[in-house]
């Protein structure tokens, strides 16, 4: 099985992931020194603005005061960057070991196990209360916004209204702005912090807004279901409510890997068992890879180990090792990759060019066999 970038969910830059929303995406971009690039930050457009004006009496309508619409729409704007990764979402093709690789990285495993020291007595509490296992909230966290490090700093009021504006999924995305609004209305978060992904994802557990308003907890009970807030208690709180109210059942594993399981999701690799938990976690984001991920990642922070069963080699006819030396090669020739970690994306391809283009060969960014060899 391969994904696209709405299903595979992860940029390549920070694996950050988009949740409750059916696989919606979110993809990490390099940043600005003051956190945005240029394309996510405010531009004139009056159709936009007319679109805007024409939207404010249809959220009237729908019981959003006045005084709201004034805060919401205070220094917000059209973004374009938003409306490119929209429209660009299939660019990349991942396979599951490709995934695997990066939602299980060792860096992510490593965070994960010291976010589970550190937050234990409330993932533990989370598991009493919601029979939600706690590592698998764990590993949700892990995957959505790396434990709380890439919670995402677009502000969500543009995000949704420009991409309401466009069109394309005109209707979902003015039902995700008129939920963030009500958000803003009930008072969980004032206009300037109510930020997240490009698509509107928002907080430790990239909750779009409708789903916040069905799910979101206030766990620390201080009036406000706070999943932006440095502590996470209440983004985590939420995650576990969202699967116990999707059917989790208490005590049973999301599944396992399996000789004979029925689920082999890249053909040639692993198989995996799963169970009526499995299905519940991809209620969160609906792929198989993200709920694979979800339950490998959270037995590795439990202290298990890798897989057993092998990938295939890939079209180009090399392994996960081949890979990662052909990018360890790369590196020490002067063509950096920025990590090897065995995924070809668009670093190692640049290096494959540059490397290519410096020895006089066809310049394909493809890597081969012929190409590792010619690294020695």
């Amino acid at each position: 099985m391969h994904m696209t970038r709405r299903s595979f969910g992860l940029g390549l830059s920070g694996f950050g992931l988009s949740a409750c929303s059916g696989g919606a995406p979110r993809i990490v971009t390099s940043q600005s020194p003051n956190g945005l690039p240029a394309d996510l930050r405010p531009v004139p457009k009056a159709s936009y603005d007319a679109w805007v004006a024409a939207f404010r009496g249809r959220a009237a309508a729908q019981g959003i005061s006045q005084n709201t619409l004034a805060a919401a729409f205070r220094g917000t704007g059209y973004l374009p960057g938003v409306v490119t990764r929209d429209r660009n979402q299939t660019e990349f093709k991942r396979s599951l070991e490709d995934y695997l690789a990066i939602a299980a990285s060792d860096e992510r495993i490593q965070k994960g196990r010291a976010a589970f020291a550190r937050h234990r007595g409330t993932l533990n509490a989370l598991e009493d209360r919601y029979g939600v296992d706690a590592y698998i909230i764990c590993a949700i966290w892990g995957l959505e916004s790396f434990y709380g490090e890439r919670r995402g700093q677009v502000p969500v009021i543009s995000a949704t209204s420009t991409l309401a504006f466009d069109g394309r999924r005109g209707r979902f995305f003015e039902q995700q702005l008129v939920a963030a609004l009500r958000i803003l209305q009930n008072g969980d978060i004032p206009a300037s912090r109510m930020t997240g992904s490009w698509a509107g994802a928002m907080g430790h557990t990239q909750f779009i807004p409708t789903s916040y308003l069905q799910f979101a907890v206030d766990y620390t009970g201080d009036g406000r279901r706070d999943i932006w807030s440095e502590d996470p208690s209440d983004a985590l709180a939420s995650a576990a409510a969202y699967l116990q109210r999707n059917g989790w059942t208490r005590g049973r594993s999301w599944g396992s890997e399996s000789a004979s399981g029925s689920l082999q999701p890249q053909p040639g690799g692993p198989r995996f068992a799963t169970t009526s938990n499995f299905r519940v976690i991809k209620r969160y984001n609906n792929s198989d890879a993200y709920a694979i991920g979800v339950g490998h990642l959270s037995d590795r922070i439990r202290g298990g180990g890798p897989l057993r069963q092998s990938f295939p080699p890939d079209a180009n006819g090399l392994t996960k090792a081949d890979r990662v030396t052909l990018q360890q090669r790369l590196t020490a020739r002067g063509f950096d990759t920025q990590g090897a970690d065995g995924v070809i994306g668009r670093n190692t391809e640049a290096a494959i060019r540059a490397y290519q283009q410096s020895r006089g060969l066809p310049v394909t960014g493809t890597p081969s066999q012929t190409l590792l060899q010619s690294l020695r």
